[in-house]
């Protein structure tokens, strides 16, 4: 059954290979995009499956042993992650059919998504640091492109500033992989792992260096404090399907690296690198939040919440207890799930308003109740809303904080709360539920616009599916939160993980 780690691979590459071989056919492009984003799921859901029942799963290609060869890993953190990468890959793939224009899809937006998705899922399973830096820079090509599909300077100006930063993140983490393969000998993570335990390795020098080194790298993918500039303004420049996509999945590709390298590898003085995590969450979290209440555009001020929420993971991390941890891998499936929804809310409601900007919203409640309705729900979710999912993420972090005696990083994960529940409800007033300031004229249109049957209908069921899922992981958040529980215990005690890949 480990020949099942590579599925989430091989299945996204086939998928792009048979859709450039289809250049130019959009019609049959737009089929194989959904049955390869459905198989994808399916996969992502059995693998997930299956390490739940049988604890990590392990492949060497080719045959060499570890830490030698090329290894995939499938614990139940990067399991999870698998399973909403496919989730959300079918989500996208979907909502793509009636969002994404006939010039892009001619251009190559079918392969370039599943390329991504290829991407993100070997990042999840890959064993070896240097690998990972492989599949982050297949991630971004792939995301580069489809940033700046179409051509507008807008989505230009926006995808130069992405992809110069990522290079730089680049650079900076190809460096430190080349400086710890020099010190320790190692790439592979469990065998770095072990290494780092001895009483040689715990000594090197070079670690707490090093350690800063993949903060900054890492930090820049993830969009932390001070390093966050670029995706404010770069996520509201392509096609709003795009960002859906970049939103749930890159970033979070970005603090999965940190969480690993910061639970593996740099354990050594967590009362110095932990502690600083815990100081850039919450800077992470304050900034972001009051870059969102700042806003007036909606696609900008949701990009600012992914910052914000960022923070509330990193403050997971920093804590560095199974229940912190715990409720980090819950947080972070409930945020990929919410704020793909809202994004998802936001281009529907550009479609039928015309415009994103929230001065010259309104009227939404009256013309396109469903819309209201579905924004209500991970609205108040990616608040904390009691019983919605994100109230128990939240509630967890709050008392991981409380337990390790860290009071101010609690105060202010409330307080970012309040007033993400503040910036939720300036949407809801702008968008839904004032008047239209503008004439009948302009109602009429809206009116017509908000039709059944209107383009932006189809981002009803996926985006209703986000929602039900909000709502599930809230109502029955005992087995959800039991298995980030798992997930947490493997990451605090990485000794389970580092036997099944050295074994």
């Amino acid at each position: 059954m480990n020949s099942m780690l590579a599925l989430p691979i091989l299945i996204p590459l086939t998928t792009a290979i048979v859709l450039l071989l289809l250049w130019g056919r959009v019609a049959a492009q737009r089929t194989v995009n959904i049955v390869g984003a459905a198989t994808l799921c399916v996969a992502a859901l059995a693998l997930l499956f299956q390490v739940v029942q049988s604890d990590i799963l392990v492949i060497q290609l080719g045959n060499w042993p570890a830490p030698f060869g090329i290894t995939f890993v499938a614990d139940l953190f990067s399991a999870i992650m698998v399973a909403v990468t496919g989730l959300m890959g079918l989500v996208v793939a979907v909502a793509s059919l009636g969002s994404i224009d006939a010039k892009r899809e001619q251009y190559g937006y079918y392969p370039l998504l599943h390329t991504l998705l290829m991407g993100v899922s070997g990042a999840f399973l890959t064993g070896d640091l240097f690998n990972l830096f492989v599949w982050y820079e297949v991630m971004l090509m792939a995301s580069f492109v489809m940033m700046a599909l179409g051509g507008a300077r807008a989505q230009l100006e926006g995808a130069i500033k992405y992809v110069t930063l990522n290079l730089m993140a680049s650079a900076m983490f190809l460096t430190a992989v080349g400086v710890l393969y020099g010190s320790l000998g190692a790439l592979n993570m469990a065998d770095i792992a072990q290494v780092v335990r001895t009483p040689e390795g715990a000594a090197n020098a070079l670690l707490p260096p090093l350690s800063m080194l993949f903060l900054v790298a890492f930090g820049i993918k993830a969009a932390i404090f001070p390093l966050f500039s670029w995706l404010p303004s770069s996520y509201h420049t392509p096609p709003f399907i795009v960002t859906v996509l970049l939103s749930a999945l890159l970033t979070k590709v970005g603090v999965y690296s940190l969480m690993r390298v910061f639970t593996l590898i740099f354990v050594q003085d967590t009362a110095f690198t932990h502690t600083l995590l815990i100081v850039v969450a919450g800077l992470t979290m304050v900034t972001g939040v009051l870059g969102a209440v700042a806003q007036m555009e909606t696609r900008r001020l949701l990009a600012f919440h992914i910052v914000s929420q960022i923070g509330y993971l990193l403050m997971g991390l920093g804590l560095f207890t199974t229940l912190s941890l715990a409720a980090a891998i819950f947080f972070m499936v409930h945020v990929i799930l919410a704020k793909s929804a809202l994004f998802l809310i936001g281009g529907a409601a550009e479609r039928v308003l015309g415009t994103s900007d929230l001065r010259r919203s309104g009227g939404l409640y009256e013309h396109a109740p469903v819309l209201a309705i579905l924004f209500f729900v991970p609205a108040m979710a990616l608040a904390g809303i009691p019983p919605l999912s994100g109230f128990f993420a939240k509630f967890a972090l709050v008392q991981a904080g409380l337990e390790v005696g860290q009071p101010v990083i609690v105060a202010v994960a409330l307080g970012v709360s309040v007033l993400t529940l503040f910036s939720m409800t300036k949407i809801w007033a702008e968008v839904f539920w004032k008047p239209l300031p503008a004439g009948a004229g302009r109602a009429s249109e809206i009116s017509a616009a908000a039709k059944p049957g209107a383009n932006w209908t189809t981002l009803l069921v996926p985006t209703a599916t986000l929602g039900v899922l909000t709502v599930v992981m809230g109502v029955a958040a005992e087995p959800f939160f039991a298995l980030s529980l798992r997930a947490a215990e493997q990451l605090v005690d990485p000794t389970t993980y580092v036997q099944a890949v050295l074994r």
